[in-house]
Parts: structure tokens; C-alpha cells; sequence
């Protein structure tokens, strides 16, 4: 290509000047020895021969620099004499230098940070074997459109049978076991496949082999795959964990591989077992149930396959599946659907993430604007210098090529700075991203995010520097024909009013997100969440289903440990439930009927069912509002009863009391009845931002548990009750391990935790754009007094009031405050519903934040420019007549 061949050349030629230069002169000499000896022969004295020959020539150096611009590196040279004055000018204005390249590094390091995570986990494809065939299925009534229905293994045996757009279709669910043969137990939870997962995922361990279809089949030995993660965490990276033997299920499971660290969805498992070697999904009531649908499908779409396509032939074969079993699926129909697997594992930090970038987008330029008002009044000190470079014949050109490229070293110092910046951040944005999506793991500062880094050092340099760099050389140009000196004058400084005026209005948008995020955190901190969780410890202790078999052994456990745990120093209230508020655990639902009223199963208000045990209303603080609690007389074998949850009350009976009525949970036949003996308060179950849900609660004797918590309310700090409830744990069974040891009130701040960072994310970037502006503003109206020092000196002579200087100065300097609140303001209420999706109980055009976001930047700016403005009016006429 002609422009690399003509670059190439003119890098060598800048790398040879000394053999090339040494080369030319010997040429000229030669072409001058050569035309005067022509002109001798012609009757030319010598003299007069040499002086005709340097004639014809055109002049020594002028030839030299015709030859040099034919060589291709002048352009080349200018550069480096640019980029060597600008070194040389920033060595002696070190002050100024440093200013804008930490504001730059703070901008720029901001973007790279935000940038290394948005990459992360939005653009970089996903470590699987061509990750964009790979799809997750759903399926919806279609009056429901939203609600997952999941899958059943029936459902799933048809879609393999009858689609045209998959080469593979993969099973999984997830599910918490107990692992035994180490030397403590230990509860894992455990991703449970069909042995083409890791197939159509296209996934390789790292160690031995994943799943294959031998595993699958009935009666073949268990086997384990470990994730990479519990493989580092609780066996060291340890190599020789492949072929260990591990009882779970009351059966010998057999680890076979160990999985690289790859993004996991939807849970985060320890281990990953064949559906064949899990005792409930190998059930052959579970495999023939149409209806039992609790299982996720992944898919890869055949080659040449688009997803469209793919869409088209699930709808038919959603359709056929509804006209073959009209029984099994809703009444309202029926719909499958395919999403992209990275789509999937992104949706919830998408519009967090974006959100972000656009803030710190927004920074940038508020700093670029900034910078460029530096810039401008270091410009109006350098007028003189202009003027004497234009007068020595240095072009409009050369002016603008010298400034800007002080303006882009400036930036890309300030990169060089900012990935700094965005090293030491990374680990804190990492930590919160993890709260929205599993892909952390890719992560980084990599060559991408150097390369958008670089990027955004020469747009922000070009930003910073072309526009007080144009403006600059205009008024000077302007200046010197007029006669005058050159500097800067009344355009210098509405540039800079309107640069102001821009990073108001920025710094208005971003104060405005940040506010509607830090109330819409606090309304979720004062959330009514329907129960106490002060000094409450919950243990997770959920029963091995091969050891605790029947009911009565389940009963005897928790009996001995409710027993013990009471007993316990410093325990005020011990209960044992199936969840508890916030634990991060789906809830199952199942329909309620009123004892005396008719209708079909599917039409019934849905509940979350739950256990409990006497106490649980007090260990939790949950408030009793009618009837009573759970006693120790509701056990095996008394009448079962059951108490309400506030929302379900009103749903089923109204106004009427619900205390003594009766209700069947579920569709089992003959019916269970359940007699009402108490409604409580609603809970916020899932979250402070979910709806607290309808949810029934029956005695745990009367309904003995696999899977719960012992909850212990504290006389005292509850962690120091750890390790005592472990010890009672093991002294009834050695075999059972405890989970997840939790507070109830780190449960609520956890559901809490990424409203919060996200608020707190906004307003670090948003109190960085208002301390930058501030500056800006404050450097403006500096600017403008010192440029009318003489001016004010005058006035004041003459019999101007102080009080009448301050007005005048504090109004110029409030007039782009003005100007930039409201299209500030404007440009808010229209982007308004970006940020709507991440508000709790606060609209996105709230008027008490838009009202408070303006008083405090007006506040704000008009005690920056209070500090110059009173300068002016103290100045002494004298003084400012005599500086002139």
C-alpha cells in the first residue's frame, strides 16, 4: 500500500538523517562543482562561475529542504521538535502540568475501570466452544408471558425427539447434598446433569474426563465432576483428588474431573453429578412426570441455524406438545423460547453496567471541559509568545499542531496515571459485579482495555486541546491585525462562560442519577421487612434424605436439637423453620382452598409454603396479629393447623377472621385440612424490593423437614453462639454437617448491598464531576476578574460600591450556572427512564430530587465564584491603575 510504503520510508529516513544529510551535501557540492566548471569553460571568472551555479541551483538550503520534503520525514521531524517544545514547556509550568494530568488520570482511569468490567462481562465471549450457538430454554403459559415454567423430562425427551434446530439439548438443576469422607462433613451444592452437558456446552476439564453416557444410565456407578472453584477452595488444587471415593446419598461417588473456571448459571456449584447417580431425579415418578417441571434446558443450535429459526421451530413444536397433552400444559396456552446463553448470564448486570459507563463518560467530559479552561487561561499568559512565533512567519497551522500536541501528551500522561487508577479500583468493582453476574472471572485490564484506554487519552486530549487551541489562534491572528498584543480577549472568556456552563449541566445530570439512586437505597433501607433481625444467628442444617428416611427420624432430630439448642448459654429463642427472610432459597408454592368452596386446582390462590416450630414467630420477630402460634401441643398426631401470612388472609377471606376456619394445601386426595390458628405479619421473603408474597405456615412436627435452619435469637452477640450450635449438631449426629452460618441482619444487608454499592458507585463519580466543576466555574470568574482588574479599578475611582462590583461579578458568574441548570435539568427529565429500571419507591422525574440536586449546585457555584468576586471588590484603584 502506497501511504505504508510512504510511511515505512519516511521512519527510515528519520532514523538515517545523519548518512542521508552527509550524503546530500556531497551531491550539491558535486552538482555546484560540476555547473561552475560549465560556466568557466563558457569565459566565467571563478568567482562569478560559483556565485551563477549556486543561482541556477535556487539557493543551498532551499534545495536541501525541497530534497528533505521529497524524503518523506519532515512531517515526521516537526513532530518530534512539537513534541520536544511541549516537553520543555511543561517542565517549567510543573504546577499546571500536574493539574490537568491528575484531573485527566481521574477520568481516564474511571473509563478504564468501568470499561475492564463492562468487557468483561458484556463483550468478551463466553470460554466455550463457539459460545454464540449456545442457548438457554424457557417456556411460558402464554397469558404469562415472563413466568418460567421450566422443563419436566417428559417435555424434554420430546424437544430432543422433535426439533429440527439443535444438535444438542442438555439437562440441569441444582441441589444441596450431603458430602461425606473427609474429615469433616461438609453440605455441597451440586449441579445435576444429563451426560451431554459439558458436550453441548463444549467444555473441557482440566483434569480426567466430564460425564459420559455410561454415567447416565441406571444402576451406573456414581461419579463426581468438581467445579474449579470448590476444587481450590476445599481440596488445595490438589491433583490427586481424582479418583478419590466420597460418600454422598448413602452411596460411593467416584471424582472424575475437575472443570476449568468457567461462568456458571443459573447457581454457582461445588460438585456436578449424572442425573442418574441423584436419588429424586432418578425416581421413575420424576422421569414419567409431564407436570413435575423443575429442570433448566441448554441448547446448541446446529450449524447454519439462526436463532430465528431456532424461535420458529420451538413455537411449532410448543404448539404440537399443547395439542397432544392439553391436560399438562396451561390453560392459556403454551410457548417455548430460546435466549442466548451470554444474554442470560449478563441480564442483571447489563443495565447496572451500562449505566456506569455512561456516568463515567459523563466525568470525562465535565474534566475535558475543565482542562480545556485551563488551557485557555494558560493561553491568555502565553499571548505574547504567539504573537512573536506568528511574527517569525509560523503559520495558523503550526500554532494549532503545537497546542494540540501539548494537549494530547497531557492526556496520555494522564492515561499512563489512570490505568493506575483503575488497578487499585478493580478489586471493589469486581466484588460488586459478582453480585449481578457469575462472569467476574474475566475480568481484567487486558490489551482491549489498554487500547480503549488509549483511545479515550487522544479523543480526551483532542476534546481538551482543539477548541482553546482554535480559539486561541483566532483571537491572536485577530489581535496582531487590529495592532494589539495578541492575547486573548472577550472570546477567550465567553469560551470559557460556556465551558462552565457545559460541565454544570453534566454535573446537574449525574447529580440528578446519584440523587434518585441514594433515594431510592434509602426507601429500601426503610422498608417495614416484617421482622427483627437484631442478635439472630441462623445455621443451615439440612437432613441427609438417605439417613433420615421416615418422618419419625426427622422428628427425633429436631427434638434433640431444639431441645439442646435452648439450653444453650446466652440463647433467648430457639426455632428451626425451612427458610428463613432473605437466605437467597426459591420458595415452592403450592394452591390453598377454603374449606366449602368449589373451583378447579389451577384457578386456587397460590402460597409459599413454610415450616416452623413452636418460638419461630419469636426468634424471628415476627409480628402475631390475631389468633396464636405455633405450641408445643401442635405435634404428631394433634389436629393440624396452620397459620397465615397477612396477604393470604385478605386474599381468601376478606374482612371475615380466618381464625378457626379450615384450608387444603395442595390438591392431595382425600384432602388435608388444615385449621387456621393465627395470622402474622407479612415478610419481605425474596427481598425489600419484592411484594412480601401470600405464604402459609405449618407446625415442623407435623411436617418434618429435610432442609431448614435452626435459628438462635442472642442475648448477646450471636456469633459467639457458632460454635456451640455446631457442637450440639455433631453430638446428635456426627455425620450431619452445618452449612451456611448467617445473620438475619447480614441476610437483609445483603439484599440490600447492590442498591447500595450501585448508589454509592453514582455518587463517588457524581461528587467527582462537582468538585471538578466547581473548579472550572471558580477558575472562569477568576479569570474574568483578572482580566478586568483595571476596568474594576476604574469603576471604583469613579465611586462604584463595593457591594455593586460584588453583584456585578457574583451575576457573570451565575449566569452559565443558570444556563447549564437548565438544560441540565432538561436533558435529565428526557433520559429519565434510563435509570428508571433501577429505582425502588422514587420516580425517575422525582421533583424533591431534581429541586434539591439545583439548590445545592446552585449553592455550591455561588460560593465558588463568592471567593474571586469578593477579590474584585476589594481591589485598590491605585493599585489596578498602576499594574496597567
Amino acid at each position: 500500500m502506497p501511504f505504508i510504503s510512504r510511511s515505512v520510508a519516511a521512519v527510515r529516513g528519520l532514523c538515517q538523517r545523519r548518512r542521508l544529510e552527509s550524503e546530500l551535501d556531497e551531491e550539491l557540492r558535486f552538482h555546484l562543482a560540476m555547473e561552475a566548471e560549465e560556466q568557466v569553460r563558457r569565459g566565467a571568472s571563478r568567482a562569478e562561475a560559483e556565485r551563477q551555479a549556486m543561482l541556477r541551483l535556487g539557493g543551498l538550503e532551499s534545495t536541501k529542504e525541497a530534497a528533505r520534503s521529497a524524503r518523506g520525514y519532515r512531517r515526521l521531524e516537526a513532530l518530534g521538535q512539537d513534541v520536544r517544545f511541549a516537553l520543555r514547556l511543561l517542565r517549567r509550568n510543573r504546577g499546571y502540568a500536574a493539574a490537568v494530568v491528575t484531573a485527566l488520570a481521574l477520568g481516564i482511569g474511571a473509563n478504564t475501570a468501568i470499561f475492564s468490567v463492562v468487557r468483561g462481562v458484556l463483550l468478551r465471549e463466553l470460554p466455550y466452544r463457539q459460545p454464540d450457538r449456545l442457548v438457554v430454554l424457557h417456556q411460558y403459559e402464554a397469558l404469562a408471558i415472563g413466568e418460567d415454567q421450566l422443563f419436566s423430562v417428559p417435555d424434554l425427551e420430546d424437544l430432543r425427539r422433535r426439533n429440527r434446530s439443535f444438535s444438542g439439548l442438555a439437562e440441569y438443576h441444582s441441589m444441596w447434598f450431603n458430602l461425606l469422607g473427609r474429615a469433616e462433613p461438609e453440605r455441597v451444592q451440586t449441579g445435576v446433569v444429563s451426560a451431554n452437558f459439558f458436550d453441548v456446552l463444549g467444555t473441557r476439564p482440566i483434569l480426567g474426563r466430564t460425564f459420559a453416557p455410561e454415567d447416565d444410565r441406571p444402576g451406573a456407578q456414581p461419579v463426581l465432576v468438581l467445579s474449579y472453584a470448590y476444587w481450590q477452595r476445599s481440596w488445595g488444587g490438589d491433583p490427586a483428588v481424582l479418583g478419590k471415593t466420597l460418600e454422598m446419598n448413602d452411596h460411593p461417588h467416584r471424582v472424575i474431573g475437575v472443570l476449568p473456571p468457567v461462568p456458571q448459571y443459573p447457581q454457582d456449584n461445588d460438585l456436578w453429578m449424572p442425573t442418574s447417580a441423584c436419588p429424586f431425579r432418578a425416581d421413575p415418578r420424576a422421569i414419567a412426570a409431564r407436570r413435575g417441571r423443575g429442570y433448566h434446558v441448554f441448547g446448541r443450535l446446529q450449524p447454519g441455524t439462526t436463532l430465528a429459526q431456532a424461535r420458529r421451530d420451538l413455537t411449532a413444536v410448543g404448539g404440537t406438545l399443547y395439542a397432544d397433552y392439553p391436560a399438562d400444559y396451561p390453560k392459556g396456552g403454551y410457548q417455548i423460547d430460546a435466549t442466548p446463553l451470554l444474554t442470560e448470564l449478563t441480564a442483571r448486570a447489563r443495565p447496572t453496567l451500562l449505566l456506569l459507563l455512561a456516568t463515567v463518560l459523563l466525568v470525562l467530559l465535565i474534566v475535558c471541559a475543565n482542562v480545556a479552561n485551563l488551557q485557555l487561561a494558560r493561553l491568555a499568559s502565553r499571548g505574547d509568545e504567539m504573537s512573536v512565533r506568528t511574527a517569525l512567519g509560523a503559520g495558523r497551522g503550526r500554532l494549532l499542531r503545537q497546542l494540540i500536541t501539548e494537549s494530547l501528551i497531557l492526556a496520555l500522561l494522564g492515561a499512563g496515571l489512570g490505568v493506575g487508577v483503575a488497578a487499585a479500583l478493580l478489586k471493589g468493582l469486581v466484588a460488586f459485579a459478582a453480585r449481578f453476574t457469575a462472569r467476574t472471572g474475566d475480568i481484567a485490564i487486558d490489551g482491549w482495555v489498554l487500547a480503549f484506554t488509549a483511545v479515550v487519552a487522544v479523543v480526551a486530549g483532542l476534546l481538551s486541546g482543539a477548541l482553546p487551541a482554535v480559539a486561541a489562534s483566532r483571537g491572536i491572528a485577530a489581535a496582531l491585525r487590529a495592532g494589539g498584543s495578541g492575547r486573548p480577549g472577550a472570546g477567550s472568556l465567553r469560551l470559557r462562560a460556556t465551558l462552565a456552563g457545559v460541565q454544570v449541566a453534566l454535573a446537574f445530570l449525574l447529580l440528578v442519577g446519584a440523587g434518585l439512586t441514594l433515594r431510592s437505597a434509602w426507601k429500601l433501607q426503610a422498608v417495614d421487612a416484617g421482622f427483627n433481625p437484631d442478635n439472630v444467628l441462623a445455621l443451615a442444617i439440612d437432613l441427609d434424605w438417605a439417613h433420615y428416611r421416615t418422618l419419625a427420624q426427622r422428628r427425633g432430630f429436631h427434638r434433640a436439637l431444639l431441645s439442646r439448642a435452648r439450653a444453650l448459654p446466652g440463647v433467648a429463642t430457639a426455632a428451626y423453620t425451612s427458610s428463613y427472610p432473605m437466605d437467597g432459597v426459591g420458595r415452592n408454592t403450592l394452591g390453598v382452598r377454603v374449606e366449602g368452596r368449589s373451583g378447579a386446582y389451577d384457578d386456587l390462590p397460590e402460597a409459599a409454603l413454610r415450616v416452623g416450630s413452636p418460638g419461630f414467630l419469636t426468634a424471628m420477630g415476627i409480628r402475631l396479629e390475631r389468633g396464636r402460634g405455633f405450641e408445643e401441643s401442635d405435634r404428631d398426631g394433634a389436629p393440624q393447623v396452620a397459620v397465615l401470612g397477612h396477604a393470604l388472609a385478605r386474599r381468601l377471606f376478606g374482612a371475615e377472621d380466618p381464625v378457626g376456619r379450615r384450608v387444603q394445601l395442595g390438591s392431595s386426595q382425600p384432602p388435608d385440612w388444615f385449621r387456621v390458628i393465627g395470622v402474622i405479619s407479612d415478610v419481605h421473603d425474596l427481598g425489600l424490593d419484592q411484594d412480601p408474597g401470600d405464604a402459609v405456615w405449618v407446625p415442623l412436627d407435623q411436617n418434618p423437614a429435610l432442609a431448614g435452619s435452626l435459628l438462635l435469637r442472642s442475648q448477646r452477640r450471636p456469633g459467639a453462639l457458632t460454635g456451640a450450635a455446631r457442637a450440639i449438631v455433631h453430638d446428635i449426629d456426627p455425620r450431619q454437617p452445618v452449612g451456611r452460618v448467617q445473620t438475619l441482619e447480614a441476610a437483609r444487608s445483603a439484599s440490600l448491598a447492590a442498591p447500595r454499592l450501585t448508589a454509592i458507585l453514582l455518587s463517588a463519580f457524581a461528587t467527582l464531576a462537582l468538585v471538578v466543576t466547581v473548579i472550572g466555574l471558580a477558575g472562569v470568574v477568576a479569570f474574568g476578574v483578572a482580566r478586568r482588574t483595571r476596568e474594576i479599578g476604574i469603576r471604583m475611582a469613579l465611586g462604584a460600591r463595593r457591594g455593586a462590583i460584588l453583584g456585578g461579578v457574583l451575576r457573570e458568574g451565575l449566569a452559565a450556572v443558570g444556563v447549564g441548570l437548565l438544560v441540565g435539568g432538561t436533558a435529565a427529565l428526557l433520559l429519565a427512564h434510563i435509570v428508571a429500571r433501577l429505582l425502588f419507591g422514587v420516580p425517575p422525574t422525582d421533583p424533591v430530587t431534581y429541586l434539591a440536586v439545583g439548590a445545592l449546585l446552585a449553592a455550591v457555584a455561588a460560593l465558588a465564584c463568592l471567593v474571586p468576586a469578593r477579590r474584585a471588590a476589594t481591589v485598590q484603584p491605585s493599585l489596578a491603575l498602576r499594574s496597567h
